[in-house]
């Protein structure tokens, strides 16, 4: 509808505006043969199936691997390895399974069965109940363990720059972490010498992790990867308990009772903070100097927007998505994704 006025009385939905319809191509697809599936962990532990595929080029680039997701997702297209599939990226990035040709199959193919101990650490795998999701219960899985690092130095958690996936691993490999919060008790010539490193690297990067100890709070508490906690949520439980201690002391009635925190949510950071090796955790992070207190002042300009939620997607005209949202919540409102 190109009329303003038109446009006005018919209005947004909470997703999508009224007034348009959003067009798209339809995703390339291309045959292949999966001929294996393997397991990944996840710095949550939870256990994702990946086809294994003979490469094929789509949508600009050379793909071999396919995400399926889960076991239920497996048994419910019936994959097997060696199955000849249909594959796509969804949203023209992440390849996924979107189709068997079963007339294409000999008897040769295998069913997938999920295993019963993790490949990585050994630990019983588990199917909590309600959940898709199997998991891994060590507390000490190394695959969990350099996720867990790589989240926590991430941009959107502790930001330490320079500190990438090849480098924590040479750390692990060589005894110098065992968690993130080791991290903080490197020092520089015990880095110098690591490929992609040398004198200067070296010291840039225990700058940068020196700098990230005056990080705001919300920061570390995403940082910790608790689950279905993300930056948004952990920006709100900084600013409504302040230190780490109070949130620490919290519980499960009391999370609950603050808006956008859910019962899930409440659970996940109470369990968190109970077990001895989070504890352990925190207390290595406050002995090197964290920062666990958030000071900050209230941001909000004013409350215009105060009680409203705002819907951001596509691409801007002015502003980045996340500095549109910082501009709505400087002016009391919410944002929510699409």
């Amino acid at each position: 509808v190109n009329e303003l006025t038109a446009r006005e009385m018919l209005g947004d939905t909470a997703k999508f505006p009224r007034w348009s319809i959003a067009y798209k191509y339809p995703a390339e697809k291309q045959q292949t043969v999966i001929r294996d599936i393997k397991v990944q962990v996840g710095r949550t532990g939870v256990l994702t199936p990946l086809a294994i595929l003979d490469t094929v080029h789509i949508a600009g680039s050379n793909v071999s691997r396919a995400t399926l997701h889960n076991l239920d997702f497996i048994r419910e297209k019936d994959i097997r390895i060696g199955d000849t599939v249909i594959i796509q990226k969804a949203g023209d990035i992440i390849p996924a399974v979107v189709e068997v040709i079963k007339e294409n199959r000999d008897g040769s193919e295998k069913e997938f069965e999920m295993p019963t101990h993790c490949l990585e650490c050994g630990a019983l795998i588990v199917r909590e109940e309600g959940e898709a999701a199997y998991r891994c219960t060590g507390v000490n899985c190394p695959a969990q363990r350099l996720r867990n690092i790589i989240h926590f130095v991430s941009r959107n958690a502790m930001d330490i720059d320079g500190l990438g996936p090849s480098i924590i691993e040479q750390m692990i490999e060589k005894d110098l972490i065992e968690t993130a919060a080791d991290l903080y008790y490197v020092k520089a010539e015990d880095i110098a010498e690591m490929d992609k490193m040398g004198k200067k690297s070296a010291q840039n990067l225990i700058n940068a992790l020196e700098k990230s100890k005056t990080n705001p709070l919300y920061r570390l508490i995403n940082a910790f990867g608790i689950r279905h906690i993300g930056e948004k949520a952990a920006k709100i439980l900084s600013a409504k308990y302040k230190t780490l201690d109070n949130l620490r002391n919290a519980s499960v009635e009391e999370l609950t009772e603050i808006a956008d925190i859910g019962g899930k949510m409440a659970q996940s950071v109470v369990e968190f903070f109970m077990q001895e090796q989070s504890i352990a955790f925190i207390d290595k992070l406050e002995k090197a100097g964290v920062n666990c207190i958030d000071d900050s002042e209230d941001s909000i300009i004013d409350r215009r927007f105060e009680g409203m939620t705002f819907v951001l997607t596509g691409t801007l005209s002015k502003y980045k998505r996340s500095e549109a949202g910082k501009i709505i919540e400087n002016y009391g409102g919410k944002t929510s994704s699409s």
